[in-house]
């Protein structure tokens, strides 16, 4: 009989107590009562042992297709990304595509400058390539093109700056793609050349920063189409489309048939204009991108790019186990936003956005404070697009503020005595990764209050780790009156003669918008990783 088991948290339906030699010992045991004159079932020359194994293979992959059928056939159990996207279409719910990370770039010309420069959709900058690192290409992604009087700026330093004025996003546009020609029959479908494709859920409606632009060409006469997310709705000549997305990221555009969503006209040419990228290698820190990649006019007049800020909001396809997990709270909503927690389902679901809360700040305002996946500060244009976002999804009097989150950098310090057979440095290094994963974006949230012992616990669990004293446990910059009533002075750093403070409790608490991050490693390289560590003086030479 099947089982259901837990397997990494999640229930997996077992039938593998029916494998081959659970099988084929089963019906030897068979033998004695259904044919008590068959004495030498063992002896492998035997051909009815042969036909015995036989059965005992074929009832083998049987059993292995029983299982995966039944794991297959419930959300809680499958296992496959297609049968996850199979499931989830039922309910209206898109898993979403990669999403990319953008940041504000600096422009500086010449002092002698007095052009009009103007920057159009698809312009490219990139950070430069290292040999363990590609370099990552942004693109300026709006459609309306975005014009510089050099003429009208004052130089400052022997240069003309113009700062955070280019908004710029991962990824690469792909220009009038040729998809085909319709033959005029119902629900034709036409792949896109390029796999990874950036698709964000707009408000319906919504023209600004179309992640895909469908076009149909006849005699002259150019045809736009509409993206919808189902074409259930559709009226026979309404032009939408549908985007079908496979499990590899495979991305294909598909029309009506007549009744639900036009077909288009036989002989009209399809071409798509859409962008691809995404994912989290776009979250690139502050100043990084600065190489001019496909910007002529730039070029031609030797300017220069830098992001002043890091590039955030890069986020890898959405997970089948997050889709699992947050799908049933988004169909419960109704894609409608009246609850804050509907409100934050919703928003999690939009490509990006990493951490969110929504609270009510009076009758008519909802304020979501939003962390972009992977942290960091919320971008315009994460923020217009969320904003778009919502448009068709809250109540016409309900006005949407979006506001950054309140980081707050944790300050440990752990002196740590070493096994005298392991290397100092391997162990640091495992210390640094151990104590560092506490205060990772990904598993830290709104409000957490952070633990003294959780990294007493993660560093005594390091292999080599002979002893471990924490010296220091403490917010960024506490105020004279915090040091007094939440913190113990223990002392002076032996290193920066600083002094040391440990929450008097263990347990640092937060605010509703706070989130614990690790210190800034440009204004504190000593906590590269999350945590300083320091060795006993005979170690430190």
């Amino acid at each position: 009989m099947a089982e259901t088991k837990r397997v990494a948290g999640q229930a997996i339906v077992d039938y593998m107590a029916r494998d081959y030699d659970s099988l084929l010992r089963s019906m030897r045991e068979q033998i004695p009562y259904k044919l008590p004159e068959w004495t030498d079932y063992e002896s492998e020359a035997d051909f009815g042992n042969v036909l015995l194994q036989l059965f005992a293979h074929m009832g083998d992959i049987l059993s292995y297709y029983q299982d995966r059928v039944a794991n297959e056939s419930f959300l809680g159990t499958a296992q496959t990304r297609r049968s996850i996207i199979h499931h989830l279409h039922l309910i209206g719910y898109r898993l979403a595509t990669a999403a990319p990370a953008s940041t504000l770039l600096t422009l500086d010309f010449p002092a002698d400058c007095r052009e009009i420069v103007i920057i159009r959709r698809g312009d490219a900058f990139a950070t430069r390539s290292s040999r363990d690192r590609p370099s990552v290409r942004f693109e300026y992604s709006a459609e309306q093109p975005l014009e510089i009087n050099c003429g009208a700026l004052v130089p400052r330093d022997g240069r003309k700056v113009v700062p955070g004025v280019l908004p710029v996003e991962e990824g690469r546009l792909v220009r009038d793609e040729l998809l085909g020609a319709s033959d005029g029959t119902p629900n034709q479908r036409f792949p896109l050349a390029h796999p990874r494709l950036i698709l964000r859920s707009l408000g319906q409606g919504q023209a600004i920063n179309r992640d895909l632009i469908l076009r149909t060409e006849l005699g002259g006469a150019i045809t736009e189409w509409r993206l919808q997310d189902s074409l259930a709705f559709g009226r026979a000549n309404q032009p939408d489309f549908v985007v079908q997305i496979d499990e590899i990221d495979h991305a294909a555009v598909l029309f009506g048939d007549g009744s639900f969503g036009a077909i288009p006209p036989a002989g009209a040419v399809i071409r798509a204009t859409y962008r691809v990228g995404g994912g989290r290698h776009g979250n690139v820190p502050a100043g990084s991108i600065d190489t001019i990649v496909d910007a002529p006019q730039l070029s031609l007049l030797a300017a220069g790019v830098m992001n002043e800020r890091a590039a955030t909001g890069g986020a890898d396809r959405e997970s089948i186990e997050n889709a699992v997990r947050h799908a049933p709270a988004v169909f419960r909503s109704l894609r409608r936003a009246v609850t804050a927690q509907d409100y934050e389902a919703l928003a999690r679901e939009f490509s990006g956005v990493g951490k969110v809360r929504a609270t009510a700040t009076n009758w008519n305002t909802v304020t979501l404070y939003v962390a972009p996946e992977g942290g960091g500060y919320v971008s315009d244009v994460l923020e217009n697009n969320l904003l778009a976002y919502f448009e068709d999804k809250r109540p016409v009097t309900t006005t949407i503020e979006i506001e950054d989150v309140d980081y707050v950098p944790i300050h440990v310090t752990a002196e740590v005595r070493v096994v005298s057979y392991y290397t100092p440095e391997r162990v640091v290094e495992r210390v640094r990764e151990a104590a560092g994963r506490l205060l990772a974006f990904d598993v830290v949230d709104f409000a957490q209050p952070v633990y003294l012992s959780k990294f007493y616990e993660a560093i005594e669990g390091v292999d080599g780790v002979a002893a471990v004293t924490i010296t220091e446990f403490r917010v960024g910059t506490p105020t004279p009156a915090e040091v007094e009533e939440d913190y113990v002075d223990i002392g002076r750093d032996p290193v920066t003669g600083e002094r040391l403070l440990v929450a008097h409790t263990g347990k640092i608490p937060l605010r509703d918008n706070e989130i614990p991050t690790p210190p800034d490693e440009r204004e504190y390289p000593d906590y590269a990783g999350g945590i300083r560590v320091l060795l006993p003086e005979e170690r430190r030479e």
